[in-house]
């Protein structure tokens, strides 16, 4: 079955102009920039295919099929292991940039969160500056942080703007999903296409939604109700994650089945294992922040409505405040209930 490369990147027809263009007299190392949730790694896959593809990006012959499903033996997806991307890992980059191509006559390394190399991107700089001939990189980060730089410069750059509101809405919209929903799906995403079309699954989303929209309505001013409220939103957090709990179980179950056919050593489980960690971990951060534009929606609405007075006003603008704080701090990964339990100990005490 023939498929066209970059169909799954929505919104993004400059870029994906860029890299169609750049395929053609392909170079060394493209860096894909821009926020979560834009498609840069579905684009990544279909410039991966383009590259490894004898004629250039079919979309229908073995090589492209394999490196659209990120399992061409010449794609090598490198994603961190932990919080940042190591030394560890950038020297396993240089030692897998040196190895020849099995399949095609080129090789591809597909590198993500890339804006998370803090110390080790000098590590990393000669190998992407003068990778062998056969060898090419394609780097994703939501953003170009100062030691990320130098990298860049030896990068062709593509950006990634973030989808309007109004384009999610159309593309949900077209999908089948109902016009007010669509836009209620849009503002939990927080932007993010991948994420709204996730929620539009989740049967518990609106429930979920509703729970932290009450939220400012069950503070008392006391520690007691901030903690025991936190540990009600962690608990919704556990839950949202069930259904890729059971998704990740059946590939589990695959990989054995398979491994049992094929006697196939290696690494698979330990990079099955890593993967799910991610996306377990990527999953609840996405969720926290779904929870926390709701809630600050509540006080954004008091605001419109200039209801309270002064002293009021000013409530919300500090809760506002005090949930964009933390909604910064997820990405450093931070204790889920301690940091919820403080940011409602706040709200509870600015709204007494």
């Amino acid at each position: 079955m023939t498929v066209e490369l970059y169909c799954d990147v929505i919104g993004q027809e400059r870029a994906v102009a860029q890299l169609r263009a750049a395929a053609e007299h392909p170079v060394h190392a493209y860096l894909l920039s821009g926020p979560p949730g834009t498609g840069k790694r579905a684009a990544a896959r279909s410039l991966a295919a383009s590259l490894l593809c004898s004629s250039g990006g079919c979309g229908e012959c073995q090589d492209c099929r394999l490196a659209l499903a990120e399992r061409h033996p010449d794609l090598v997806v490198v994603e961190r292991v932990g919080p940042f991307i190591t030394v560890d890992q950038a020297r396993e980059i240089t030692r897998l940039a040196a190895r020849s191509p099995v399949q095609s006559t080129r090789k591809v390394l597909l590198l993500v969160d890339f804006h998370l190399v803090q110390h080790s991107g000098p590590a990393l700089l000669k190998t992407i500056e003068e990778p062998p001939a056969d060898t090419h990189f394609i780097i994703l980060a939501d953003s170009v942080p100062p030691e990320l730089v130098t990298i860049a410069s030896r990068c062709v750059r593509v950006e990634f703007g973030p989808l309007s509101l109004d384009r999610i809405v159309t593309t949900l919209e077209a999908e089948g999903v109902d016009a007010g929903l669509a836009r209620e799906l849009a503002e939990s995403a927080g932007g993010r296409l991948d994420r709204a079309r996730l929620l539009a699954a989740d049967p518990g989303f609106a429930a979920r939604r509703q729970a932290w929209r009450a939220v400012p309505s069950r503070l008392d001013g006391t520690g007691r109700a901030a903690a025991a409220l936190a540990g009600e939103l962690v608990e919704l957090l556990d839950e949202s994650a069930e259904f890729l709990r059971t998704r990740h179980a059946e590939e589990a179950a695959e990989l054995e089945q398979r491994l049992r056919a094929t006697g196939e050593r290696g690494s698979s489980r330990r990079d099955l294992e890593d993967r799910q960690k991610r996306e377990l971990r990527r999953l609840r951060t996405d969720e926290l922040r779904s929870g926390l534009v709701a809630l600050a929606s509540v006080y954004r609405d008091r605001l419109i409505a200039g209801e309270g007075g002064v002293r009021a006003l000013r409530t919300s603008v500090d809760a506002t405040e005090a949930i964009a704080r933390l909604n910064e701090e997820l990405v450093r990964n931070p204790n889920e209930t301690l940091q919820l339990q403080a940011l409602l100990l706040t709200l509870s005490r600015a709204g007494a």
